[in-house]
Parts: C-alpha cells; structure tokens; sequence
C-alpha cells in the first residue's frame, strides 16, 4: 500500500492511495508515527478500511501532499559515498585521490529541512548560492531495534520513499562538515508517500534519476549501493537503538552538481524531479526568498 499524509480544507489527515484517490485512515491513526508504532495491527486495520465498501475516496487533485513523516522524532540518519562512481565523482571535483569507505560514512539532516514532494526549495543568496541535488532511496524504520543482524534487518523496515538531500556545497565545503550544509529549512523533499515493502519486488534493484528542468542529471540504480540495505540497518543499529519512523537515506549516484565541468547548481524557477522506480517521483520548484535585512545586518557588523 501507498501512504500519505495530506492537508485537506486546512486539516492534516493520515491516508492511503486508492487508485486516482486517497481514502482517509483517521480511523486507524491519527498521524504517521502513529500508525507506524501500532506495526502489523495498524497495517491490518488499514487493509480492513481499504477492503469495506463505504470507502471513500477524495481525488488526489484536491488535495496537499505533505511530507510522509512531516516532523521526525528525530534526524533524518544518511549515508555518504554509498555508490562508488559518486565518491570517485566527488574526490576528483577536489582534486583528490578517489578512496572508497570501508565502513559507512553517517551525517544526518535537522528534522526542521524535510519539506512535501511539490514544496518550493528555499534559494537565499545570503544563505548559499550553491544548492546542489542528491536523489536517494529512504528507509522508513517499522519497530525498535538495537544490535540488529543483517539478516533480519529488513524486517525492520516499515517502508520506502523518495528523498532528496538537498545540499549547500559552500557551507558543506567550508563548514569542514555536512550537517550545516545538509540543514537548511525545505532541503530534504520527501515522499510523495511511504510505499510498503510488500509493494516492492527487489528494493535493492531500482532505478534512481533526477532531472532538472526535464533534462537527466542522475541515473544510477540502487543495486550499486556499496553498503545495501540490511548492511546500512545493522551497523547503524550497532550499539544504538533505531526508532519506529526513523528515516534513513541510502546515499546518491553520480551526476550530482558540483562534480559536473564546469560545476552546476540550482537557481531560482528550476524545477527538479527526483524519482525512484516502483515509488514515485517528488517535484520541486527552486523558489528565491530573502533573509530579513535585520539579520544580514547583524551576522555582517558580528563577523
């Protein structure tokens, strides 16, 4: 099953896709979180409302589509260089002798930067100027669990959607670190909805693209993960717990902007999509917004 969380005459509601519609689940849960803490319960009440014949849906054209998980209990946890032709493309745009990781590389993006799948990307010239693309394949996390093996990791799994880690290279670059860079408010679009494991044949073998403005700027395949899935699961899992909706981004394949000659990053009107197959494409629009001159006044006579 697809689901959703929407906004409909100013309400946010829990929903499931049904065919050009999305059938409401307040009955079952009032948010996301909720329905992922009740586990296979909470999925079997949804398939009871799915099944009865008063199911009503509303058109998914008069409706918002919010992010899946609008606020995270806490971070989303991603992984760096997790495709090797992404990690050569990033050490050789700085000059460096390309070294594939050997143990996960974690950084994780604030709660506050995931946004929908149509929402605007904020483009501030005070902030950064360059707003790069990272399309990537997420895991939702379906129950607790600590020191979980590989082998049963993706029981675990709650389900999968589309992220895009949207990133600052300027402040990622000088920051010496990503989590400024990777923070920024409306920089981690996700969804268009949580797409349960039951749907997806082979999670580990799907295609992965981003577009800008309708021309193909990535297009990799999930199966060229360096860590894959039950591998990412169990050493995050190692020695901490993992919390039911936890989101995990799985890390992104070439084509990414600033490794591009001469390097590329979005601007103002741009519209990226970021699809992965069997789950669904987001679509932003890069949208210019304007620091309060109060603040630039303030950070210009501190430094």
């Amino acid at each position: 099953m697809k689901l959703v969380t929407y906004e409909l005459n100013g309400a946010v509601k829990l929903g499931a896709v049904w065919g050009d519609g999305v059938v409401d689940l307040t009955a079952v849960a009032s948010d996301m979180l909720t329905l992922i803490a009740q586990g296979a319960a909470g999925l079997a009440a949804v398939e009871v409302v799915l099944a009865t014949e008063t199911a009503v849906s509303t058109p998914l054209s008069e409706l918002r589509l919010l992010a899946p998980i609008p606020n995270p209990r806490r971070n989303v946890m991603c992984l760096g260089l997790n495709y090797a032709e992404h990690a050569i493309e990033s050490y050789a745009a700085k000059g460096r002798q390309a070294s594939l990781p050997t143990t996960p590389i974690i950084f994780t993006k604030a709660t506050t930067a995931v946004s929908g799948p149509y929402d605007p990307i904020p483009f501030d010239t005070a902030v950064s100027s360059e707003i790069d693309w990272e399309v990537e394949l997420a895991i939702i996390i379906g129950k607790q669990g600590k020191n979980i093996p590989a082998e049963e990791a993706l029981e675990y799994v709650f389900g999968y959607t589309v992220l895009n880690d949207i990133s600052a290279r300027d402040l990622q670059m000088n920051g010496k670190q990503y989590f400024k860079g990777k923070s920024l408010d409306g920089a981690c679009p996700t969804g268009p909805w949580i797409v349960t494991p039951d749907e997806l044949d082979a999670p580990q073998n799907l295609r992965i693209t981003s577009r800008v403005n309708g021309e193909t700027k990535q297009d990799g395949n999930t199966r060229f993960m360096i860590f894959d899935i039950p591998a990412i699961i169990a050493y995050l899992s190692k020695g901490m717990t993992l919390l039911p909706g936890d989101i995990i981004a799985t890390g992104t394949p070439e084509g990414v902007g600033f490794a591009r000659t001469p390097p590329e990053f979005l601007r103002p009107g741009d519209v990226l999509e970021s699809e992965v197959a069997g789950i669904g494409v987001l679509r932003n629009v890069v949208t210019a917004v304007s620091t309060p001159t109060s603040f630039v006044e303030k950070n210009t006579k501190t430094s």
